[in-house]
């Protein structure tokens, strides 16, 4: 079900009127009553894949029991291992088998031994990297002894299919979602306005800038051979805006539907295009991957204490893991090296934290400096996203190579007015939220006639725009 349909808003209200009127605020129905609706969520695109859910949540509720009560470390690294197993096992199948086996005979033929392989006919179920890594963030931390393993089957099936953020996050962790659905829930007026108006915001994201963006990225990349340097660039450029407005705008309703039922998620995006530093850009985009492989990682592999060699290992296999985790092909690989590249410069000369708030703070205009390093990082940004667009890595060299031709001089092919305009605006209202959760977080504070015309202005371009349903980007990662 996506969260841009017909479906979704006949949906949500139905669940919301059970949740707090039907239920009568017993905490139990009220998860119950997640779950059940959580499964329909995720049934309406493929029921059977249900079943993964499921045993995933079976698999780590029972090894958090068996972690509770094993004394031997031994036992204990078994239990984990078999959680990691279990759950890597299904996303390495359904996500790299393919993968690998081509590259297995690829390799073998480059050697001059070829072999005969077939491919499965493998559907890769929605959202499996992301309930994936939010089941196993409940293990690790039964293990490392920061979270006491829960008892109640209902409460922990809701925090791993918790259907806001089920298929494309935030990757929640347990430590932080779960313990909500032990808690009395009630109402929260304050709360359920400012979720409505992040869901207003999250549709704008998507709806208008993702999707009419979308548009003219695919047209553009997918014909690439016959468009100019200059076009290429704005192909580029759309799809910048594309991924942010679709992935951030998922996670905004996501965030704020969850306000609705009494529920607080992390944030997952902090206006990551007005970062000073490719360091700044990983703390604000997609937060909860990037700390989600700090903490379980990175970390773990001695993070950046050990020496200059540790420092340049870790940092290649946290973004190439990254990169790998978003896609089966090399493009994702070379993505995430190319951002380890732009990274490690900062990490050896410890100028990674140089940039913890948010850009001109206390005023409303950056300075010279701030503008230059935000535009230095918005390039560099919008070249890794070449590959992540590309459909192989010939194709990326190919449109690059292009865009550092002499045709870049040109005046692009393709260049509507209309589009840029909507980008610019849309960044505008971006830029006077930076230092709030969400954009229209501030709205409250103006009068209540701009409020009401600002949401009825947001509503009207949103139907306007409004056409075929559309999916997430992030639902095929």
């Amino acid at each position: 079900m996506l969260f841009n349909s017909i479906d979704f808003a006949i949906f949500l209200p139905i669940v919301f009127i059970l949740y707090w009127f039907v239920t009568q605020h017993n905490l139990k129905l009220q998860n119950l009553v997640i779950v059940l609706a959580s499964y329909v969520f995720y049934g309406w695109w493929d029921w059977k894949f249900l079943s993964l859910i499921l045993f995933s949540t079976i698999v780590d509720y029972t090894i958090g029991l068996g972690l509770k009560t094993a004394i031997t470390p031994i036992s204990r690294k078994t239990l984990l291992a078999t959680s990691i197993l279990i759950n890597l096992g299904f996303l390495g199948f359904f996500k790299y088998y393919n993968f690998f086996q081509e590259n297995f005979v690829a390799a073998f033929s480059f050697f001059g031994n070829p072999i005969q392989a077939n491919t499965l006919d493998i559907i890769l179920p929605i959202g499996i990297s992301f309930y994936t890594f939010q089941t196993l963030s409940y293990t690790i931390d039964v293990y490392r002894k920061q979270l006491e393993p829960t008892k109640g089957f209902i409460a922990f099936s809701a925090f791993v299919c918790f259907f806001p953020q089920l298929v494309a996050g935030p990757i929640e962790r347990a430590t932080h979602l779960l313990p909500q659905f032990y808690k009395k829930r009630t109402f929260n007026y304050t709360a359920a306005t400012d979720g409505l108006r992040q869901i207003l915001w999250g549709l704008f994201k998507k709806i208008v800038i993702a999707d009419t963006c979308a548009e003219y990225a695919n047209t553009i990349f997918n014909n690439s051979e016959t468009y100019t340097g200059s076009t290429l660039i704005i192909g580029a450029l759309f799809f910048t805006f594309q991924i942010y407005g679709d992935f951030s705008g998922y996670s905004d309703i996501a965030i704020g539907t969850s306000r609705l039922f009494g529920f607080n998620l992390n944030r997952n995006f902090a206006y990551p295009y007005f970062s000073r530093d490719i360091a700044e850009f990983w703390r604000r985009w997609h937060i909860s991957l990037s700390t989600w492989f700090r903490d379980y990682l990175y970390i773990p592999l001695g993070g950046s204490k050990g020496g200059v060699g540790m420092k340049i290992r870790n940092t290649f296999i946290i973004f190439i893991v990254s990169g790998f985790w978003h896609g089966a092909n090399w493009t994702f690989i070379i993505w995430g090296a190319l951002n380890a590249l732009y990274f490690l410069p900062l990490l050896l000369l410890g100028m990674n934290r140089n940039n913890l708030g948010p850009i001109a703070a206390h005023r409303f205009f950056p300075s010279i400096r701030e503008i230059i390093k935000m535009t230095i990082t918005f390039g560099l940004t919008v070249l890794a996203w070449i590959f992540f667009r590309a459909d192989t890595v010939q194709h990326a060299v190919q449109y690059i190579t292009e865009i550092a031709s002499s045709s870049v001089f040109t005046f692009p092919q393709v260049f509507p007015k209309k589009v840029f305009l909507l980008i610019i605006l849309f960044m505008g209202v971006e830029w006077l939220g930076r230092t709030t959760e969400h954009a229209l977080a501030g709205i409250p504070k103006i009068p209540t006639l701009f409020r009401w015309s600002i949401y009825s202005i947001l509503t009207a371009v949103i139907l306007y725009y409004a056409g075929n349903e559309q999916q997430f980007i992030y639902f095929q990662f």
